[in-house]
């Protein structure tokens, strides 16, 4: 099969990203003459994560572009032969060698969907042997794109639809890889922008930043701009030298706020002095590196009221400690104070951004009513999902040669559902799976199901009928175009929006109902029984 052309496949899973049982199995099934036997595979979770009531499905692009792109090469046979035993026969490499994905048909919830325990994400049916490679490959580009955004989600939820959210937790995240995939599916979830500038490159994700401590520390203030003189922002008029007005404007500040003209940081001043050359149109001004209300705040000041003369509009100001909602809340009265004293209206609604080590807690303190937060950037919170690691997603066998296959074990909630199923979301009631055969819910028409769980079935008659499960890869062949990342974000919305209130509810949320058809519920009944035979 051919591999994507796209600046995305550089961050494409590789064949051997997997674990060496599935080469053992692969063996196996081999030499017992079963590698072309036809099998499905249902990857599904069984809990919600965070103690909420729903997830969003993502991964979905990823997973195909693995699968167009899988190749065993060279050096991957090399390797595995060395794993495997001594003896095993170099035929079964020569297989492995002709191995791809032509055969393999993939139905799976859009990108961005509302997904529910037990409702497969993916249905990945095809030759026996590949389809069981691709397990671990499938889990790991599922798993935790679905765990991060949907704690995207959570963090929106909790912000408001107001709130501009940043994601900037690489330097947190676990590994480069999964720092790219926190910022993609963050943004998935509902962030705005993320400071990884890989993810802007290589999968469209609105990258953001401006500058850290270590810059403005860098300063002392003895230090003269190589080239200080500022062009107006419309091109014409003689241009200023930035610097000196600066120096200008901030004996007018310090007057305003009743400081000494000494009080404020040189070092800083200089620092914002050169950011300003910089990015005359871009300036932020990060206010805590020395003190907030003496030197960050009259330094910005006197900063944006040089670039305001030559018809520049500074972009915000920043904080990175303290009490972060106190201090927005004093900003923004010297903001609103200066801009009446200064004739400047546009500065009483600067943006004021924060960061700190922010988790959901302090998100709802910063979210409440009054705030004066504009822009909230989060970093290890939404990267490494503290709250719960892992979604625990698997992959598991539903059917062979078409007929059905079913795990019993000896703990119930691991117990599989047999049998290529379809799944369809009926308003007003239940997400409900059924056999692949059965004929589809109607609308208005009364339905006996078996809610997961439950002794007894119990009748609905759905208001509309949603099927769930999209068919994007039929031998091997993409069906539709996927849908961009910015149109999935877009959807994600849409399936929050919908979603009830007291499911979307993030603290002790109504339980979202998965149910069975009765034609399901028998064959898992009848399989059950001759299991315990």
């Amino acid at each position: 099969m051919a591999e994507e052309q796209d600046p995305e496949g550089r961050a494409a899973a590789r064949p051997l990203l997997t674990d060496l049982y599935q080469a053992t199995m692969a063996l196996g099934y081999w030499r017992a003459g079963r590698a072309q036997d036809q099998a499905e595979f249902e990857l599904f979770f069984r809990q919600c994560p965070f103690g909420g009531a729903f997830a969003l499905a993502a991964g979905l692009r990823d997973c195909v572009r693995f699968l167009r792109a899988f190749r065993l090469r060279d050096a991957d046979l090399q390797f595995l032969a060395s794993a495997l035993p001594p003896d095993t026969d170099p035929a079964f490499f020569e297989h492995l060698r002709a191995l791809d994905c032509s055969g393999v048909t993939v139905r799976a919830l859009p990108e961005g969907s509302l997904a529910f325990p037990g409702v497969p994400l993916l249905q990945v049916s095809g030759p026996l042997l590949v389809v069981q490679l691709l397990e671990t490959p499938l889990l790991c580009l599922v798993s935790y794109a679905s765990l991060i955004a949907t704690n995207a989600a959570r963090l929106r939820l909790i912000a408001g639809p107001d709130k501009r959210l940043l994601e900037m937790g690489l330097r947190r995240a676990q590994g480069p890889d999964g720092g790219l995939t926190a910022s993609t599916y963050s943004y998935l979830g509902g962030f705005d922008a993320s400071s990884n500038v890989l993810a802007g490159q290589l999968r469209g994700v609105p990258v953001a930043g401006t500058l850290a401590h270590s810059f403005v520390t860098s300063f002392s203030g003895s230090e003269v701009p190589p080239d200080p003189m500022l062009a107006p922002a419309a091109g014409q008029g003689s241009q200023v030298d930035l610097a000196a007005s600066v120096e200008t404007w901030l004996e007018r500040v310090c007057g305003h706020l009743g400081l000494g003209v000494q009080e404020p940081h040189r070092g800083e001043r200089a620092a914002f002095v050169a950011y300003a050359l910089a990015f005359p149109r871009a300036f932020q001004g990060l206010l805590d590196t020395y003190s907030v209300r003496r030197s960050g705040l009259p330094n910005f000041l006197a900063v944006a009221l040089a670039l305001q003369e030559l018809g520049y509009q500074a972009v915000g100001v920043r904080l990175d400690s303290g009490d972060l909602l106190q201090q927005a809340r004093e900003i923004r009265g010297v903001f609103r104070t200066a801009a009446a004293q200064f004739g400047v209206p546009w500065l009483q609604s600067v943006p004021i951004a924060v960061s700190n080590n922010i988790d959901e807690e302090e998100l709802a303190r910063l979210a409440q009513k009054g705030s004066e937060v504009n822009v909230i950037g989060i970093g290890t919170s939404v990267v490494t999902c503290p709250r719960q690691p892992s979604l625990g997603c698997v992959y598991k066998l539903v059917s062979v040669g078409g007929q059905p296959r079913m795990k019993l074990t000896e703990d119930p909630e691991k117990q599989t559902l047999p049998g290529s199923k379809a799944a369809f979301r009926l308003l007003g009631s239940d997400d409900v799976l059924q056999l692949a055969e059965e004929p589809p819910p109607q609308a208005g028409r009364e339905l006996r199901v078996w809610p997961r769980g439950a002794r007894e079935s119990r009748t609905v008659r759905p208001a509309h009928v949603e099927p769930l499960l999209r068919l994007w890869v039929q031998q091997g062949q993409l069906c539709e175009p996927l849908p961009s990342l910015a149109e999935s974000r877009a959807f994600a919305q849409q399936s929050l929006h919908r979603l009830s209130p007291a499911h979307r509810r993030l603290e002790q949320p109504a339980l979202y109902q998965v149910a069975l058809s009765e034609k399901l519920q028998a064959l898992v009944d009848r399989l059950s029984a001759r299991g315990a035979l």
